[in-house]
């Protein structure tokens, strides 16, 4: 099976965004942001998109699918 994997907190950690910042920044809640970060949640395209240019980096370097038993 394949799951979303994301590299959220990784990027923010070197952007030094928190999650807060992060949420505002993509427009949409702090929760959002954690629980995407848990894996907890899919993003949509849209949601995706833009986190992906908070961080100026191809949403394919921040998302990708990865096989799971």
């Amino acid at each position: 099976m394949q799951v979303l994997k994301n590299r959220l907190k990784e990027l923010r950690a070197r952007d030094g965004v928190n999650q807060t910042e992060m949420a505002k920044l993509a427009d949409v809640s702090r929760q959002t942001i954690s629980l995407i970060e848990r894996n907890e949640y899919t993003p949509s395209v849209v949601i995706a998109m833009k986190i992906a240019q908070v961080f100026k980096e191809p949403v394919e370097n921040v998302f990708s699918l990865v096989e799971e038993d």
